[in-house]
């Protein structure tokens, strides 16, 4: 007779229960990288100028020369290669490198409300660019034309570190970071930095307020393939340079004391997460404007689904970071057609509630 000992027991012919999550993490990343292709070209086909899929492909055959010219439309290439794609490409690496600093500085504050955004680096930034944009019209014409395509990414990674650093020195204490302390210092940062923008308008020419005013709104509308090429040299090595932090980062969850026993350096960790996410969010709020949310919204999406562990959240939260913002755009885009709404507003009102039920789960927890 079989005693409840003996049923409670394991043996090697019953199967043990599978964790969904385990499960969710293996099949992420692929269903992840499917959703991205799949907004990719989805985003290629619809606008003003309407391009089936048949005609979105051939014309990616005639641009990547795997096709003739001849064989494919060239109304719909020529749409294609100046717009479509690099705004495309613009938005799927923007939203990607937010949600994917959004993440590490999560994990860098232990807490789940740091944000780009939030803790104002983001508008750092912003104001960064703003500056560079009225300062260069006081350069020489020779100056000017040579230092436009480095000047707005340069001021807006400087002030973006500039804030990362000020409000983590708030946010610290005795125990580590403080969440009160960190975004209350983020809202102040905010002011100041919304409070600069606002007094350049006031100073700017007509065409450098039209400028100022898309910072302000966000958009990836005036994407070139030169702007892509800077957004990528710079912040494509960082991300990837982010993503080889996820063991380190998953010892500082662990509490800094724990993180140190296990030979993690935590003062190096944290100077180069801020240099890197900084240099991230410098260089693509420098083309892309404030785009609020996404680093706060993906990584949480990313951790409910398949768990805390950095290995799969930092590539998982990226991937969802840029398939969240080509769903923006492509709504930005269809919304409100033929007219298009800045992306930054679409991403704000989807993104602002889901921070409300982050704040109010977080209260519920016992958190700070």
């Amino acid at each position: 007779m079989m005693t409840a000992a003996d049923l409670a027991a394991p043996r090697a012919d019953r199967p043990m229960p599978r964790d969904p999550r385990l499960i969710a993490r293996w099949l992420a990343v692929p269903t992840l990288i499917g959703l991205v292709v799949m907004l990719f070209v989805v985003n290629l086909t619809l606008g003003a100028y309407a391009i089936d899929t048949r005609a979105v492909l051939a014309g990616l055959a005639v641009m990547t020369g795997l096709l003739s010219p001849d064989i494919a439309d060239p109304q719909a290439v020529a749409v294609l290669s100046g717009i479509r794609v690099p705004r495309a490409l613009l938005a799927a690496l923007a939203g990607g490198g937010l949600a994917l600093s959004g993440a590490v500085l999560q994990g860098l504050f232990r807490n789940p409300l740091a944000d780009p955004g939030v803790i104002g680096v983001s508008s750092g930034a912003a104001l960064g660019a703003a500056l560079a944009i009225v300062a260069m019209a006081a350069l020489p014409a020779p100056w000017r034309d040579a230092l436009s395509a480095y000047a707005l990414p340069l001021g807006a990674f400087v002030f973006a570190l500039v804030t990362t650093l000020v409000v983590y020195r708030f946010g610290r204490s005795e125990g580590g970071p403080s969440v009160a302390s960190m975004l209350l210092a983020g809202i102040a940062f905010n002011a100041l930095a919304f409070a600069g923008v606002g007094f350049l308008s006031f100073m700017a020419t007509d065409e450098q307020l039209r400028n100022l005013i898309f910072w302000n709104l966000g958009s990836v509308g005036g994407a070139t393939w030169p702007k892509l090429a800077v957004c990528a040299a710079i912040g494509l090595p960082a991300g990837a340079w982010l993503l080889r932090l996820a063991g380190p980062l998953d010892a500082l969850a662990l509490g800094f004391d724990e993180a140190r026993h296990l030979g993690v350096d935590v003062k190096h960790l944290q100077r180069v997460v801020v240099l890197l996410a900084a240099l991230v969010v410098g260089s693509l709020v420098a083309f892309t404007g404030v785009i609020g949310f996404l680093g706060l919204v993906a990584p949480h999406i990313v951790r409910l689904s398949i768990g805390p562990g950095h290995r799969a959240l930092l590539p998982c939260a990226a991937l969802l970071g840029a398939a969240l913002l080509l769903c923006a755009d492509l709504g930005a885009r269809t919304l409100v057609a033929p007219a298009e709404m800045p992306v930054g507003i679409v991403t704000t009102a989807a993104g602002a509630p889901f921070f409300l039920a982050l704040l109010l789960r977080t209260r519920r927890g016992g958190g700070a």
